[in-house]
């Protein structure tokens, strides 16, 4: 996998802190470790950006070429297309941004639901899923016996109001932060004082990583208020194919069903959930996968450049052929 000593990762925004933020930082975090020489992209620098240079002493693009770029979002492929072979990671099928660019020379699916996504936009994709940093994302301390702590990293403040709600009813503790509202970098520290969270997509996967319980659900307004509910481990393959969306089981909860879901607690299942996050979400494993489809890419590539070389040597060859041909062919009429 060294046939790539320089990296490129982009996404179209680093200003805040959310999930395609956290990934890149994660994914550059992860290549630094394999010692490939790594530098970011962005249109727009911020607090995540800020934590690739200080944090990882990464730098802002400053080459001309790159052995290989790793971009979220279409924007970043129209702009990086010819300084090196681009992969293009798609984290969804609604937003503009997470829309295949035909620019890329290989894109990956994130699910199952983004890869059909992409195959029905004529599209042929590699599914590799999100990666965590499971030793930053870890158990520091154990869940209790009984759920006594709910931390809520929705987005929405009428699904805020319902979990708390719900919260109320069971005399739990309730936190919450919400990306938009309070952000915080951190949040591994916040995930290991609670004994369930509810979120969606990265939330889900940091929690199961730290060892925690986790409730899917929340209210997003790009689409219809689903929710895959209480998290048992046999059930995550299934929500995993949604990337933890709430989209598989598309369940719709008031007060009452997450009052009904809250009950389902069970301390076992976090070391359960955090064994399956390390087998199928170690951000190690997942750039590895990444790695792989690119050689597999330049293999192509370099074979096709060899093919279009074969075929001009070809051309050329029967060009000198054909010149020779007119040339006796003239001698032969002259005389």
């Amino acid at each position: 996998m060294q046939d790539f000593k320089t990296i490129l990762v982009a996404n179209n925004h680093l200003e805040g802190i959310g999930g395609t933020e956290t990934f890149t930082f994660t994914l550059i975090e992860a290549l630094l470790k394999k010692h490939y020489v790594v530098e970011y992209f962005t249109f727009k620098k911020g607090e995540a950006s800020n934590k690739i240079e200080k944090n990882l002493g990464v730098n802002f693009m400053s080459k001309s070429k790159y052995d290989l770029i790793l971009a979220n979002h279409n924007t970043c492929v129209n702009y990086l297309s010819r300084k090196g072979i681009i992969i293009q990671t798609c984290h969804g099928i609604f937003p503009k941004l997470e829309q295949p660019n035909k620019h890329a020379d290989g894109h990956v699916g994130i699910s199952e639901e983004v890869i059909n996504h992409l195959t029905n936009k004529g599209f042929e994709a590699r599914l590799i899923v999100n990666g965590i940093n499971c030793d930053r994302f870890n158990i520091a301390q154990p869940i209790n016996q009984n759920l006594t702590n709910v931390l809520s990293l929705s987005q929405s403040s009428v699904a805020n109001l319902k979990i708390e709600a719900a919260c109320k009813q069971l005399n739990l503790n309730f936190k919450k932060f919400n990306k938009y509202v309070n952000p915080i970098w951190n949040i591994e520290k916040d995930i290991n004082q609670a004994d369930l969270i509810v979120g969606l997509g990265r939330s889900a996967y940091d929690a199961m990583a730290c060892g925690r319980t986790v409730l899917v659900y929340d209210e997003r307004e790009y689409t219809k208020s689903y929710a895959d509910g209480y998290l048992k481990p046999d059930m995550v393959d299934l929500c995993v194919k949604n990337n933890c969306s709430g989209r598989y089981f598309k369940k719709q909860f008031e007060v009452e069903d997450l009052v009904l879901e809250l009950k389902k607690y069970n301390s076992n299942d976090g070391q359960k959930l955090r064994d399956i996050a390390l087998e199928n979400f170690n951000i190690n494993y997942q750039v590895d996968k990444y790695l792989m489809y690119a050689q597999s890419l330049n293999k192509k590539s370099n074979g096709f450049s060899l093919l279009l070389a074969f075929m001009f040597q070809d051309i050329k060859i029967k060009s000198r052929q054909f010149r020779h041909f007119r040339k006796q062919l003239f001698k032969t009429k002259k005389s």
